[in-house]
């Protein structure tokens, strides 16, 4: 289409010009076409996604999708960002695929850090540890001693103050070759009580913990509404809605959400005019379906 980088820097030199294609543009993939699944596959999401089932799994959102999105508005704040310094515009290439990779092994490179590995790749404390909602006596609770006085707190009040002896929570490196059975232990423990009380308990304790909530629960979270995330207004075709604010707070420059979702070919026409398209012009491609939305009236 002439829109590549190498035609539109030369009439802008200045010009941030970024691409956000499935596979890296220098690999035989570079023309494979890409979507969340297919990447959440290549990357290895689904794969370990699998833990603990009978089979590989998607997340159940979006996660690559998202997460290169959010790449992509980094890279491009970093390059603009060097433009404000140096007056000059760059190629910026964000590929879905090997943004997921370095997403994923984060944390699960592993043993595959060292050449020749050691071990295999994988954050043993995530995948074989036991580190997953435990089951309450009404439910289940997200629970997190992390530290080794978050754990002796936990089995003290639990009444067993011997296992903090037994696992020597005292001792990071001891109490982590130990971590299978300590969270074998933990979800024992906490059978015994309620969600609620357990989220009473941990609250006193400072041990981070929540009660699982479901994606239809959110909207009455008692944090989430204390913050205002979800605000709610009558669109003009669609009746009342709901939408999520922006999550980030800005002291200076406030960001909300001005405007409903658009309807389609809403701004068709000051689009067309910021083009340079006549009133004539703008009938025309409307009454040819080149453009939606209605035929504007010319006085």
């Amino acid at each position: 289409l002439g829109l590549g980088y190498e035609a539109v820097s030369k009439i802008s030199p200045d010009l941030v010009y970024c691409a956000a294609p499935g596979f890296g543009q220098s690999g035989p993939d570079r023309d494979k076409p890409a979507f969340d699944d297919i990447i959440q596959a290549a990357c290895g999401i689904a794969s370990l996604n699998s833990v603990g089932r009978e089979r590989p799994d998607y997340a159940p959102t979006l996660v690559a999708d998202k997460t290169a999105g959010m790449a992509v508005v980094n890279a491009v704040l970093a390059a603009l960002f060097h433009k404000t310094r140096t007056g000059r515009g760059q190629y910026v290439e964000v590929p879905m695929f090997e943004t997921m990779v370095a997403f994923t092994l984060a944390e699960h490179l592993g043993g595959l850090t060292f050449d020749p590995a050691p071990a295999r790749a994988g954050y043993a404390r995530l995948l074989s540890g036991g580190r997953r909602p435990a089951p309450t006596a009404d439910g289940y609770i997200a629970i997190l001693p992390y530290t080794g006085d978050h754990w002796a707190a936990f089995f003290k009040i639990s009444g067993r103050p011997d296992l903090a002896e037994k696992f020597s929570v005292d001792d990071r490196q001891a109490r982590n070759k130990l971590i299978t059975e300590m969270y074998s232990a933990l979800t024992e423990i906490t059978r015994k009580r309620t969600t609620a009380e357990w989220v009473e308990i941990c609250a006193e304790l400072d041990i981070p913990v929540t009660p699982l909530y479901g994606i239809d629960d959110l909207i009455d979270h008692p944090h989430l509404k204390a913050v205002e995330l979800f605000s709610s207004a009558d669109h003009p075709t669609e009746g009342p809605i709901r939408f999520v604010q922006p999550p980030t707070r800005f002291s200076a420059t406030p960001a909300r959400v001005r405007f409903h979702a658009p309807v389609l070919g809403q701004h068709s026409e000051e689009v067309l005019r910021e083009a340079g398209y006549s009133e004539q012009e703008i009938v025309m491609l409307r009454e040819r379906r080149i453009v939606g939305g209605a035929v504007p009236r010319l006085e």
